[in-house]
């Protein structure tokens, strides 16, 4: 005898693993850190200046040879796409959640503080938008 609810099981799981990436849900980043219900943070009010401020230095498309400092030539953050391409590399070096609070990157300078970092891996655990 077949159980009528097997096929919708079948159905729903897939979509549900889809919501787990969903704002407000989801294992999140490397950090922990979650999307809250209601995002507040945006390229234009804090990617692109978080960014500027502690990362183009050497992580920019307009930087080359000795003067990227190591910094790996596909990782360029002058451009929304080219922050998006490298969420889980920027967290796991400059982001703060729950589960750990990295401070490799950047390695000198102006550094974030830890309210930017906490800042940064919530804005990437909703997509970087």
């Amino acid at each position: 005898m077949q159980t009528p609810w097997l096929p919708v099981l079948l159905a729903v799981f897939p979509a549900c693993i889809a919501c787990s990436s969903e704002k407000g849900t989801g294992a999140g980043t490397a950090t922990g850190a979650l999307c809250p219900s209601t995002p507040t943070l945006s390229y234009a009010n804090f990617g692109q200046s978080f960014m500027q401020n502690y990362c183009t230095s050497c992580h920019s498309s307009a930087v080359s040879g000795t003067a990227r400092n190591g910094a790996p030539s596909d990782h360029n953050f002058d451009s929304l796409e080219g922050i998006q391409s490298a969420t889980e590399h920027i967290d796991e070096n400059a982001g703060s959640g729950p589960k750990a609070t990295n401070t490799r990157m950047p390695p000198s300078g102006n550094r974030p503080t830890l309210e930017e970092r906490q800042k940064l891996s919530e804005w990437i655990a909703c997509g970087a938008p």
